[in-house]
């Protein structure tokens, strides 16, 4: 045994012989404890809280016992448990004693692995059916059994991913669907209860007793995102419900996931239309290759996952690892299923002997496939036994190195790498030949640009290469910089692979970018060249580039059109990812589609990973905004469904934060007064660009928070504090989630200055104290932001309040003459302040005749003639306001038409601006014709002269 194990060995039996002196009869086995305890902290750990389950493994003899029936020894257990408190604790100790049984024979090799993940799933199976039945029995002796056509209904429950497989690792969270046949209500004789709410209440109390972390430990982690509609869904669902879902909105990855899952407790008269439901979702009736394209995209998602996450050495998403053997399985199902029902199998070592008989695959092909899958399933194993933590990261400490090394029969650590890299590298062998083969070497077409970049040539020979390419003009700028680029690159410590991967590259790059239409090939590359330099130290993206010149051209194309597209891209290199796929670049998500779009974004997260969740939030909005962008500067979106894209993508954002932001409080210091998970009463305005559906590239956020707690009794948390107090620090946490700084940035930039009292004020505000300050204290430029506000998030009946304060705020009759003059005055103070024009510039938003005149002549004409016609009030942006002025009279058509016109010419021109990096000011002299018919209204409109 290695030094280090003898270390670990020796703590922990002396910490035995002094805890359990009087138990004379364990030196008998020390030679065996030793061992094991070498190897696990867990099961050192479980002997030393538990001296009984050491004793009935070796004393008793469970150790040698290689089945056991853990459904009846549960029953047995439970057998006079009588409190739902009894029931965890029972269930927690159950868990401990037959894992460390499975620990123990896996660690010393006493079972194979096949083994030992079956009977992880089947001590699960116990352990959630055993809970479930105990408190299904309890529940219907309170409430009545739900009755349907069948007999009593059960919730049956789902058990996806290895549970549903019956391939459990060891430390896994379990993935659950719960599921019941029919709509009713159950008539105890007192108060009737409806099936929903029966079964909610029963998943939940389900989930608490396997779920909650209690001195005794946790049964397993429940994940019930792999519901329909995943968080924001029911969490129990009946069979009507569910196939609706699954004929309209069931996706892909959906299909993916149900091949693997299977009803733990399906022994009842209402399974066989639950699986009638459920068959032909998953399976087709013809062979389904269609299903390819889905599965390319899934790959490519899987290799997405590694490069954004950096993940080395881990054994399941890693090049080579689990996943990818589950991938080329399940893959094959999918497609073979529905006319092979053999193939319908859960389990993927079945699925192996199926796809051999069935001569799907070869022989040899399936044995490796065999052989690689149990190998790293092993490893995966002793990993998580170690310490009773779910990983799939090969270890970092000497100690849990050479306990693997040890258990895998390897002489060393460096041994033991060997083994796995070489079984890893077989795997991605058949990944790739089901995928697809990878590109060929690239073609000869770019071998004449080989040279420039592998060579150090003259300026002359430089120029007699680039001679067909570029005009010698275009040489005499474009040489300086390529030569520095070149410089830089060589000096830069990219590695041996980087270096291979980033001279495949030049050549492809330069051909594809000298070839292009651009209006300055130097201003391309240079673009071309930040992105390529921030990737450098980034093997993965660079080898993307190379593999896929699809991606490369696009990413040239996006770099010509927008110097602010190529900017974000050099900055936040995951960008790259979206380029594999033209067709959906150029598509920007729905508008209503935002929201569904996130939310399964997020799937991928644990919830209790608060990092990882800022971090996805923000790599979504980077994504969906270069869609956006790039549909625009292809011309694919107007100007208005830019703005409307880009507010929608951040009202989507704003709502999963404020969720998240939510659950954490209330995690942490329960509910406050009259508030449900479902009623926050709590609501958020959006202000500025936000409220007036106007967002551009960079836009910050104009944010007002609104609560309406009816009082100020503490929260029902353990860690309680004052229900406004609650509040505030929701607002706190928002913000927080909001400007802290990732890997990919900060979420948006938020400004809270339009709150009641400004930045003086409280940052968040009770209603009623809204309501007051806007009628007796507000200034008029704060009615003036008041009417391109719009309420983001809350719930009907405060959204119903807000609202009607904003129309009774806005509609007061007021002096006009008075108004006029304090708009004017403002006008003037923020050109004073703000504009950045000349003799030879024309600022498009602050200077007269610009975007800021056009949005004081819409408020002021709101704030004026509202009281009479509440019409005006409908709409918080700037055109329908405009269009509603026209149609109540108040404004003559071709003055509307103007304003119109100009107001959607200059946002055009400052969505370009912006994605060219520039300031918002034109020198052309283009649009001084519509900035004096902008400025000669605003002096009708306020009898300036």
């Amino acid at each position: 045994m290695h030094p280090t194990l003898a270390q670990s060995a020796h703590k922990y039996w002396q910490q035995l012989q002094d805890k359990y002196s009087e138990h004379h009869w364990l030196a008998e086995y020390q030679d065996e404890i030793k061992q094991v305890c070498a190897l696990s902290d867990f099961v050192a750990d479980s002997l030393l809280r538990d001296i009984h389950i050491v004793q009935d493994l070796l004393v008793n003899g469970l150790v040698q016992q290689s089945e056991i029936d853990y459904t009846a020894m549960l029953q047995k257990r439970l057998t006079g448990v009588e409190s739902e408190p009894q029931l965890l604790q029972a269930l927690r100790y159950f868990r401990r004693h037959y894992m460390v049984h499975i620990a123990w024979r896996d660690l010393l090799n006493l079972q194979d692995i096949s083994h030992s993940i079956k009977q992880v799933s089947i001590l699960a199976d116990a352990l959630i059916v055993g809970a479930y039945n105990w408190l299904y029995a309890k529940q219907t002796a309170i409430y009545g059994v739900p009755q349907g056509e069948f007999g009593a209904q059960p919730m049956f429950i789902m058990g996806m991913g290895k549970l549903g497989g019956g391939e459990l690792n060891f430390s896994s969270d379990i993935d659950l669907i719960f599921m019941y046949p029919e709509v009713g209500e159950i008539d105890n004789g007192r108060k009737t209860i409806e099936h929903q709410q029966f079964f909610i209440r029963l998943a939940q109390k389900l989930i608490n007793a396997l779920n909650q972390s209690t001195v005794d430990g946790q049964v397993f982690r429940v994940d019930m995102r792999l519901r329909p509609y995943g968080e924001s869904g029911a969490l129990v669902s009946h069979f009507a419900a569910l196939e609706d879902y699954y004929q309209d909105q069931g996706r892909d990855w959906e299909r993916y996931a149900m091949v693997k899952g299977r009803v733990l407790n399906p022994d009842n008269a209402y399974y066989k239309e639950l699986q009638q439901i459920l068959k032909p979702f998953v399976y087709r009736r013809y062979i389904d290759f269609g299903a390819i394209e889905s599965l390319r995209k899934m790959k490519g998602l899987i290799s997405q996952e590694v490069r954004r996450r950096g993940l080395v050495g881990n054994i399941k998403l890693g090049q080579g690892g689990i996943r990818e053997i589950e991938f080329i399985v399940q893959s094959l199902q999918l497609i073979r299923g529905g006319r092979i029902a053999d193939l319908q199998q859960q389990s993927l070592l079945i699925t192996l002997d199926v796809l051999l008989q069935q001569q799907i695959l070869p022989g040899e092909d399936v044995a490796q496939l065999r052989d690689c899958y149990l190998y790293l399933r092993k490893v995966e194993q002793c990993l998580q036994q170690f310490d009773d933590a779910q990983t799939q990261q090969l270890p970092d400490s000497e100690l849990n190195q050479q306990r693997l090394a040890f258990v895998m029969g390897c002489e060393n650590y460096a041994a033991f790498e060997q083994v796995l890299q070489h079984k890893m590298q077989q795997v991605t062998q058949q990944f790739r030949l089901l995928i697809g083969q990878e590109n060929e070497t690239q073609q000869q077409q770019w071998q004449e640009l080989d040279d420039l970049w592998l060579l150090t040539l003259e300026q002359d020979e430089a120029r007699e290469v680039l001679s067909e390419f570029v005009e010698a003009q275009d040489f005499n700028q474009f040489w300086p910089h390529f030569a520095d680029f070149r410089q830089d690159m060589q000096t830069r410590p990219i590695g041996k692979r980087g270096r291979e991967s980033l001279d495949k590259l030049m050549p492809i790059a330069l051909h594809i970018a000298l070839h292009w239409q651009a209006p300055s090939h130097t201003e391309l590359l240079l673009r071309l060249f930040d992105v390529l330099k921030s990737i450098s130290r980034r093997t993965a993206y660079l080898e993307l580039l190379v593999e896929n010149p699809g991606a490369l051209t696009q990413l040239i194309r996006l770099c010509d059109a927008s110097g602010w597209i190529a900017q974000q891209i050099a900055r936040f290199p995951l960008l790259l990812d979206e380029l594999l796929n033209p067709q959906s670049l150029y598509q920007p998500t729905p508008l209503d589609g935002y929201d569904a779009e996130l939310r399964q974004y997020l799937l991928r997260v644990s919830p209790d990973d608060l990092e990882l969740q800022m971090e996805v939030l923000r790599q979504f909005k980077l994504s969906q905004q270069l869609k956006i962008a790039a549909a625009d500067v292809t011309g694919v979106l107007p100007v208005m469904k830019v703005s409307d894209h880009l507010t929608y993508l951040a009202e989507a954002i704003i709502k999963q934060t404020v969720s998240l932001a939510w659950e954490q409080m209330v995690q942490k210091h329960g509910l406050p007064q009259g508030a449900s998970m479902q009623q926050r009463n709590f609501a958020v305005l959006g202000y500025g660009k936000l409220g007036g559906i106007e967002l551009g590239y960079g836009s910050d956020l104009d944010l007002v928070f609104v609560h309406n707690c009816p009082g100020n009794e503490p929260t029902d948390g353990q860690k309680s504090i004052e229900s406004r107090q609650f509040y505030i620090r929701l607002a706190q946490r928002i913000m927080h989630l909001f400007a802290t700084k990732t890997a990919s940035g900060e979420l948006y930039e938020v400004d809270l200055r339009l709150r009641p009292s400004g930045n003086a004020g409280m940052l968040v505000c009770h209603i009623d104290g809204f309501k007051q300050y806007q009628r007796q204290e507000a200034w008029t430029w704060e009615h003036q932001a008041l009417v391109r506000s719009r309420i983001i998030v809350a719930e009907p009946e405060l959204a119903k309040q807000l609202q009607h304060i904003r129309c009774d705020v806005l509609s007061q009759p007021r002096d006009k003459t008075q108004l006029a003059q304090q708009v004017m005055d403002m006008r003037e103070k923020m050109r004073n302040h703000l504009s950045k024009g000349n003799s030879e510039q024309f600022d498009l938003k602050q200077d007269s005749g610009g975007i800021a005149d056009i949005e004081f002549i819409v408020q002021f004409m709101v704030l004026a003639h509202s009281a009479t016609y509440p019409q005006l009030l409908n709409w918080p942006d700037n055109v329908r306001i405009l269009s509603e002025l026209v149609n109540q009279g108040l404004m003559d058509k071709e003055t509307g038409e103007i304003l119109t016109e100009a107001y959607l010419t200059y946002r055009n021109l400052g969505h370009h601006l912006a994605l060219r990096n520039a300031p918002v000011l034109d020198n052309s002299g283009e649009y001084e014709s519509i900035r004096q018919q902008v400025i000669a209204i605003w002096q009708a409109c306020f009898n300036v002269s």
